[in-house]
């Protein structure tokens, strides 16, 4: 047979036999007198073998090593751990669709917010919310929700769903929410010694839970990367003020 003959046999291009016998996997067949390579049925079965075991999912190179046990003990081995990681990715295909099945019931019911995907419990909490606020401050307020909502570890994301839950369930709570958002959207344009900025600390400060300031502890908002682009954001009065409601929650957590 000539390589297009094997290759329409077995079901592969021409190309993937030349790449088989590049890596190895293939033995070069013997060549006529005209150089052209004469295949075997010997050499079909071979490339069918190839062809089976990249359809369960082995690499070339696990198709080689499968290749040079001549008693079969290592394809066992070898099929052994790729079924076991088929079973880990199909516990993880089933949970993705599981949540794709309940963010496409939040879009058709008209609850997939702005900020979306995020958990069910966080897209129940804007929505008692309410709408998507105005204020650029509560916007990013809720953008960082998002962001720890997807990131944080699930015990750590439910106790600050917790939190979050019980003040959004307090209408004062969520009254002084916006007092904050309010104090801090006015410093926007404002110098970081404006009376204005210790009022908005003591505001915030006030508006905490305390599942979240007992959370905080006496270390306040830990520095890495996440909080530098968080605090990137304000402006330097808006920071000042941050900065200062973390000192009190200290005070308060001690």
């Amino acid at each position: 047979m000539r390589i297009g003959e094997i290759a329409a046999l077995v079901g592969v291009t021409p190309r993937a036999v030349r790449h088989y016998h590049h890596l190895g996997l293939l033995p070069e067949p013997a060549r006529r007198a005209n150089g052209y390579r004469e295949y075997s049925i010997r050499d079909a079965v071979l490339l069918a073998r190839i062809r089976r075991l990249t359809e369960l999912g082995l690499g070339l190179d696990e198709v080689r090593d499968v290749l040079a046990d001549d008693e079969g003990r290592e394809l066992v081995e070898v099929l052994e751990e790729l079924d076991a990681d088929l079973g880990r990715q199909e516990a993880v295909i089933r949970e993705r669709r599981t949540r794709l099945a309940e963010l496409l019931g939040e879009a058709r019911a008209g609850r997939l917010t702005a900020e979306g995907p995020v958990s069910r419990e966080l897209a129940d909490l804007f929505a008692d919310l309410g709408e998507v606020p105005t204020s650029p401050m509560a916007a990013m307020d809720r953008e960082l929700l998002a962001l720890i909502d997807t990131m944080a570890p699930e015990e750590e994301r439910a106790k600050l769903m917790s939190a979050m839950r019980a003040m959004a369930e307090d209408p004062r709570a969520v009254a002084r929410a916006h007092d904050v958002y309010a104090r801090l959207d006015a410093l926007v344009d404002a110098a970081p010694d404006d009376p204005r900025v210790a009022e908005a600390a003591q505001a915030l400060a006030d508006c905490l839970p305390d599942e979240v300031v007992a959370r905080l502890g006496g270390e306040g908002m830990p520095r890495n990367q996440l909080t530098e682009t968080f605090f990137g954001d304000f402006s330097p009065a808006q920071s000042a003020a941050v900065h200062q409601a973390l000192v009190l929650v200290q005070e308060r957590a001690r």
